[in-house]
């Protein structure tokens, strides 16, 4: 089965698509169980493993290296004022990781506009589908409901005006023995009524679906970047209240981060696999859901020249019989109505109802065709496994920076906190006798305390 015109995968999904799997069984399937609740369990297991492993080694990376800067640093000697070597390395590797974090937020940024058009763009093809699949629905009732009104009154009341000729009234059962089958014809042609499955519905649940997805994520690049600049601020301020703070919040974005990157690459690669090769998974999933014959979903989802139209001899059969109808009626109308006049108004009508029945034919003709709903396939294909999926992948980068420049902000903050001055200096300045034994051993009370800047020993 081929993928439909206009669509092919991409690089990404046959890269993705070549990637390792994790093929394990929770459990044997009983009896009765749905093969798909058992996938999407696995499906869950796996985004917590891989969320799980990324912000486990992430925090053990985090413990570590803390746990070897307070714990085995080479002690100060006593009354040092030099500054520890390094801290300035530590503070700028810091507002590197945290600028990287930044860049990470526009990408999440343009990863979120591409996945949001991309579910847009299946949206609006389902959408389309389904006014093309309720226009067939009104044709066929609004042409089975004409064909049985004119067969009630116009032709009963031909019959009765034509009752004194034997042939004439022949010729109107005719035409209405071919009006009951070109209505009986047409109400095989509305395949989708009465289909539990509503592309309207599933376009409204995955629009919806949509709209949260989207303002989680809007919500997580907003407090990605609020965290990054509000730790830049204290750095430039040397708040330590600030810093601390904001590296409380950067271990919760750190557990976030690692969460949806479990969750996009799950869907990732689940999309990929589907992706690959849609088709089978579609005509499966829409079969079941739907009953229709697998004649009639082939024809629309594959649309080539190797499945022919399974509405060929209904169509057929219902053009032939409108023809003979339209003749039956010319003929009726030559011989009849100098003879009848009164059934002059009957056969007018009914020529009417045929030359509109014939017109709405020709249009059902068209939306019966699979290349409508051909392109609707192809357009939610393309928006799914093309913008979606790249959206994703953007995502999927975003998630990562973010990650690796919270973790190194988390090792980087505790350093660059210990080495902010006090915020009262001028307490340590202070020029009185009462200070000075205070002292550390070793200061000459007598010299300028060097300890902050424009700190100077009060005269007496």
């Amino acid at each position: 089965m081929g993928a439909p015109p206009g669509y092919r995968p991409s690089a990404w999904v046959h890269l993705l698509h070549q990637l390792p799997r994790a093929d394990f069984q929770l459990r044997p399937v009983p009896s009765g169980f749905a093969p798909q609740e058992q996938e999407y369990q696995q499906a869950l297991l796996l985004v917590a493993a891989l969320a799980g492993l990324g912000l486990g080694l992430s925090l053990i990376f985090i413990a570590v290296y803390l746990i070897r800067f307070c714990c085995c640093r080479p002690p100060e000697p006593p009354g040092s004022k030099t500054p520890s070597p390094g801290g300035g390395c530590v503070t700028w590797s810091c507002i590197v990781a945290l600028l990287a974090g930044c860049i990470g937020i526009g990408i999440g940024f343009y990863g979120n506009s591409e996945t949001s058009d991309g579910v847009s763009q299946l949206s609006s093809a389902l959408l389309h589908a389904n006014h093309t699949l309720s226009a067939i629905d009104h044709l066929v009732l609004e042409m089975v409901e004409r064909l049985g009104e004119a067969v009630r009154t116009e032709l009963t009341t031909l019959e009765e005006v034509l009752e004194p000729r034997t042939e004439l009234v022949a010729a109107a059962r005719g035409a209405r023995r071919q009006a009951e089958a070109v209505a009986q014809q047409l109400q095989g042609l509305a395949f989708w009524q009465g289909v539990p499955l509503s592309p309207l519905q599933v376009a409204e649940d995955v629009s919806f679906v949509e709209e949260y997805r989207w303002l989680a994520y809007v919500l997580l690049l907003l407090l990605e970047l609020l965290v990054c600049l509000f730790t830049l601020l204290g750095l430039a301020k040397q708040s330590k209240w600030l810093v601390i703070v904001m590296t409380v919040m950067s271990l919760l974005v750190l557990i976030l981060s690692w969460g949806s990157i479990g969750l996009e690459a799950a869907t990732a690669v689940g999309l990929s696999d589907f992706c690959s090769n849609p088709d089978p998974y579609v005509l499966n999933l829409t079969q079941e859901e739907t009953g229709l014959s697998s004649d009639i979903l082939s024809y629309y989802f594959l649309c080539n020249q190797a499945v022919s139209n399974p509405f060929q001899q209904r169509l057929t059969l219902s053009q032939r019989a409108l023809a003979n109808i339209h003749s039956q009626l010319l003929g009726l109308e030559r011989e009849a109505v100098p003879q009848f006049p009164s059934a002059q108004k009957p056969l007018l009508s009914l020529e009417e109802t045929v030359n509109v029945t014939e017109g709405n034919f020709h249009q059902l003709v068209a939306l019966l065709h699979c290349r409508g709903l051909h392109k609707d396939y192809g357009a939610a294909l393309r928006g799914l496994c093309e913008d979606a999926l790249e959206g994703l992948l953007f995502l999927l980068l975003f998630s990562l920076l973010s990650a690796g420049a919270l973790a190194t902000a988390l090792c980087s903050l505790p350093r660059a906190w210990a080495l902010f001055p006090p915020r009262n200096p001028s307490a340590l300045c202070s020029g009185s006798r009462l200070s000075e034994p205070l002292l550390p051993a070793g200061l000459d009370p007598g010299s300028p305390l060097r300890s902050f800047p424009g700190c100077r020993r009060r005269p007496h």
